[in-house]
């Protein structure tokens, strides 16, 4: 599975720099083009057969019976495992009290979508079983999609109907101390394991409850293992998590699904566990490896819209907590401000994701964000603080084909009259895609020391003499 990038613009080469003109595809062109596949294949799912309505019918009356006859109060002085074990056998008892004649195939299947539905996320659960998924998009309680390896495609998993998708939801944002309803009809949330959660329901949706899911996988990925998929070479892991150890301040820019999260909790890694660090979150999703941390998370507005906790509320207080670090999951508004006056007032080290097409557009966003916090700050007085409080801008983008990369390490090198300046230190350059549609390309070494290298040698880090040299870069899967 590709783990880094969404339809990111790649590094152009001179050849490829030249203006084309919109018209008909030539010969060349026509050959590359890739069909897209037939609206039907992926429009319905078929209709349940009169066998699998039976099967569901079935199992909202053992479920139903199961609930009645279960001691809820006395159980919770058993252990998970005694309790699973009980409550597995009187569903055995409760299948082989129905009329109907159930294969041990099907009895077995029935025991686990009851259990599931008992103590789990219902039919959710099939899908959060199985590492190969990474979205979870629900459109309707009949269609429910997936995305496999970069591929989204209709998974077999259905809900009853809307009040059982709804049911589910509700589930799930009660765990987390949250809620829905038509006054409050969106919510964030997330699931044990970290994944992140977003729910929609009637009247904003029109077609019933809608759900998405981010997974996280129970064991954070290292950075190894993004190296091992392609997303960037061994010399793009050496400079980054020397930099992080440096306590280089850091913005990932990315888009929607393109691994900022994953690369953030991977550069986490490399923070020396005595430092203390706070992280900030609108729904808490980061798995950081270190044992000095304090996660704080924003909350919602209540029924009379009082109650709310901003990030940037969350921001100001944790600057009197005594961070060495401040992590925030993303910016996307007023709580910019108050991120760069802390990069700038002793807490370097932060780090921080924003949504952006490339570093120079994140560094235009950053300037929108700051000004949504009502200050009438001259532009040339905050791009010097951005250029003062950034030292490293890693752009990560989902290409063609799913496959996840980092596109480009930048470094913000100062001022240069009213302009920020910044360079490129790494690049990944797309060459094309291969036979199963995936982008191909490979990394580039730009020839260009940063400015930081300095800054991480202080640190007593050494790096490899040849570390910066112009070159290409090997990498696997590229």
């Amino acid at each position: 599975m590709g783990l880094f990038s969404r339809s990111a613009p790649t590094v152009a080469s001179p050849e490829s720099s030249k203006v084309s003109v919109v018209g008909s595809p030539t010969p060349e062109t026509s050959a590359r083009l890739v069909p897209v596949p037939p609206r039907s294949s992926i429009v319905a799912p078929p209709p349940p057969t009169e066998r699998q309505i039976y099967l569901n019918q079935l199992k909202v009356r053992i479920h139903q019976q199961l609930v009645e006859r279960l001691d809820m109060q006395g159980m919770r002085a058993l252990a998970p495992e005694v309790v699973r074990q009980e409550v597995r056998q009187l569903i055995r008892e409760l299948c082989q009290s129905e009329k109907g004649l159930l294969s041990s195939q099907e009895q077995e299947r029935l025991m686990d979508e009851v259990m599931d539905e008992t103590f789990g996320l219902g039919p959710l659960e099939t899908l959060l079983k199985d590492p190969t998924v990474s979205d979870i998009m629900i459109n309707k309680f009949d269609r429910v999609y997936v995305e496999r390896r970069g591929r989204i495609e209709l998974s077999d998993v259905r809900f009853r109907d809307n009040a059982h998708l709804r049911q589910i939801i509700d589930r799930i944002v009660g765990a987390v101390g949250r809620r829905i309803d038509e006054t409050q009809p969106m919510c964030d949330a997330r699931l044990a394991d970290g994944s992140r959660v977003n729910a929609i329901i009637p009247p904003l949706a029109l077609d019933g409850p809608a759900m998405s899911i981010r997974r996280f996988g129970s064991k954070p990925l290292q950075l190894e293992d993004l190296i091992r998929h392609g997303a960037f070479p061994p010399a793009v892991m050496d400079f980054l998590a020397a930099a992080v150890q440096a306590r280089c301040n850091i913005i990932i820019s990315g888009g929607t699904g393109s691994g900022k999260t994953t690369l953030l909790n991977c550069l986490s890694r490399y923070i020396p566990a005595e430092e203390r660090v706070i992280t900030i979150e609108d729904a808490a999703e980061l798995q950081l490896q270190q044992p000095h941390v304090v996660r704080l998370e924003t909350r919602p507005p209540n029924t009379e819209g009082r109650g709310e906790v901003t990030a940037r509320d969350l921001v100001k207080n944790c600057l009197r907590m005594r961070p060495d670090r401040v992590i925030i999951g993303e910016c996307r508004g007023a709580e910019t401000l108050d991120m760069l006056q802390a990069m700038n007032t002793g807490h370097d080290g932060s780090m921080t994701t924003i949504h952006a097409n490339n570093p120079r557009d994140a560094m235009s966003r950053l300037e929108v964000m700051v000004s949504m916090a009502g200050f009438d700050i001259p532009p040339k007085a905050l791009r010097t603080q951005v250029a003062s409080a950034v030292n490293l801008i890693i752009q990560a983008n989902r290409l063609v084909g799913g496959k996840r990369k980092v596109t480009r390490v930048t470094e913000i090198c100062g001022m240069e009259g009213d302009n920020v300046q910044m360079h490129d230190l790494f690049t990944f350059e797309q060459k094309g895609v291969d036979e199963d549609g995936h982008a191909v390309g490979h990394f580039i070494c730009t020839g260009i020391r940063p400015k930081c290298a300095d800054r991480i040698e202080h640190r007593g880090i050494r790096l490899p003499a040849d570390l910066f040299a112009r070159r290409v870069m090997d990498s696997p899967h590229n």
